[in-house]
């Protein structure tokens, strides 16, 4: 799995380098600034660029403005976005319409890095990756009158862990419940939330939307 990384700080990108090479991850180029990170993503074509949020040469958004770029021009590259701070509208606009190939975990996730060996493989697969943080934060600001309201405390679980990417058999081992268990718990969630029918793969995907489009 061929993947770009894009980091300023060089102590966290190299450490990252390492510990990818170490799972068997063959970082192809790294970049420490936004425009240098386009270039490689556009010149390299990987599987998965991994992008910090704030990057030079403004030190603010130019790392998440270069991933929403490399989403809209290269849409089999995916995206794993970096950030020191658990920003919920950054998720939201990184997502955007489509939630395949795509995660936004926060840097501490990285010293997890079973975990975020995971994450990345998840993303390259098509797959979607929320902090846990994240998801939680947006659990606790639902609006009034919102569909995510009638879900049952079981199913809010099922939906925040969905939103984190993880498969039903993934689930049922962090809740100790059957997978049966969880497929009704989520073909509850697809009822309750509206969600059309489909595959499996996209319905999970459009509950998750339709998840954060109402945080």
């Amino acid at each position: 799995m061929r993947i770009v990384i894009g980091e300023d700080q060089a102590l966290l990108r190299q450490g990252i380098v390492s510990l990818l090479g170490t799972a068997g991850f063959e970082v192809v180029a790294e970049a420490a600034d936004a425009p240098d990170l386009l270039r490689k993503v556009s010149a390299h074509k990987p599987d998965v660029a991994i992008v910090d949020v704030q990057m030079p040469p403004d030190h603010t958004d130019d790392g998440l403005r270069a991933a929403l770029e490399i989403r809209a021009s290269q849409p089999a590259v995916g995206v794993l976005v970096l950030s020191q701070y658990a920003e919920e509208r950054y998720a939201v606009d990184l997502i955007g319409d489509n939630a395949e190939g795509v995660g936004y975990l926060l840097k501490d996730r990285v010293t997890d890095f079973a975990g975020f060996a995971e994450a990345v493989r998840r993303v390259a697969a098509g797959g979607s990756v929320l902090d846990p943080t994240v998801v939680a934060h947006m659990l606790g600001r639902r609006r009034r009158d919102d569909p995510v309201d009638s879900l049952t405390p079981r199913e809010r679980e099922v939906l925040e862990l969905m939103a984190e990417g993880r498969s039903n058999k993934g689930i049922a081992e962090k809740l100790v419940v059957t997978p049966h268990a969880v497929e009704k718990h989520v073909t509850s969630i697809f009822t309750k939330l509206g969600v059309a029918s489909g595959t499996e793969d996209h319905r999970r995907v459009l509950a998750v939307l339709e998840f954060l489009r109402r945080a």
